[in-house]
């Protein structure tokens, strides 16, 4: 496959991802932040882990359970805290930071160079997702803005670690090792909150499913595929896609408007994310031109 293929394979998770805010409001309402981290974690990964048939073996356990804490259990957790404490807007501006926070964390872990146009792009897109869904009445919580600025950094070192540690196995088994690790060390936080798992009903399965089996274990195997094929830079500026979802789906099925700003930001982050791909590949080309040229 080639890389603009797999670019937009790997854009279609983040662009799903968008989707939860309207799974959520709409059909979770009554079931609380951890709980739905929790039950959209540990059974889409132990279905995963009944198709392959596979588990981590030696030292790649505690790599699983590093990822599954990053990525999952820590990320989610930070995620649904920043969302109680700050509006909505703000929480999605401290996690459009992680783009940003990747670019670094990739140098110090994998010696990615540092290239000016990818950090210009991801900078404009964090501006482009203000645009979208930061407004002025905005109130700000100092709890709440640790917690979306750690929420970031657990995101981007599991964006990065995922590269730098590769399994040799399928994309779909080293989601299924990553969602049943972070779901088990979700357990204990999720049953500390004693939910009432038993007054759940039809519309709230149905919206923990959707959760679970599109928005975790369908959308981490095409993301880790991509982390496999693209650079931790690439894939992290196409999380931007998440917040654009969101505020489309929002104006399409929710009637929702958009106001000028919006529409600047929709074109800021679309602007962003190619910028961000063109910088990338770009450098890449480069080598293989001078090649041909000495021939």
């Amino acid at each position: 496959m080639s890389r603009p293929s797999d670019v937009l394979l790997t854009a279609l998770a983040p662009a799903i991802w968008g989707s939860s805010y309207i799974v959520t409001t709409e059909m979770l309402t009554n079931v609380d932040a951890l709980t739905i981290a929790f039950l959209r974690a540990l059974p889409a990964g132990l279905l995963l882990l009944l198709a392959v048939r596979q588990v981590p073996k030696g030292a790649w356990i505690g790599k699983m359970f590093v990822l599954g804490a990053l990525n999952f259990s820590i990320f989610w957790t930070l995620l649904f805290f920043a969302a109680h404490r700050l509006p909505g807007g703000v929480a999605a501006v401290m996690g459009a930071l992680q783009p940003f926070i990747v670019v670094f964390a990739a140098y110090g872990l994998l010696g990615t160079p540092i290239r000016a146009l990818s950090v210009l792009a991801t900078v404009a897109g964090v501006g482009g997702v203000a645009l979208l869904i930061l407004t002025p009445e905005a109130g700000y919580d100092g709890a709440g803005l640790v917690a979306g600025l750690l929420g970031a950094v657990s995101m981007a070192l599991g964006t990065v670690l995922s590269r730098k540690w590769q399994p040799p196995v399928p994309a779909l088994t080293f989601t299924a090792w990553q969602l049943t690790a972070g779901g088990l060390l979700l357990m204990p936080v999720a049953f500390a909150y004693e939910p009432d798992w038993v007054s759940l009903s039809a519309t709230n399965l149905l919206g923990l499913a959707y959760l679970g089996l599109i928005g975790a274990a369908f959308t981490y195997v095409i993301w880790l595929r991509g982390i496999a094929r693209l650079q931790p830079s690439a894939v992290s500026i196409l999380g931007f896609m998440s917040p654009l979802t969101a505020t489309l789906l929002g104006w399409f099925w929710l009637g929702e408007r958009l106001s000028l700003m919006q529409i600047l930001g929709v074109a800021v982050v679309l602007g962003s994310v190619f910028l961000g791909q063109y910088a990338l590949r770009a450098r890449n080309v480069r080598p293989e031109m001078r090649a041909e040229h000495q021939i």
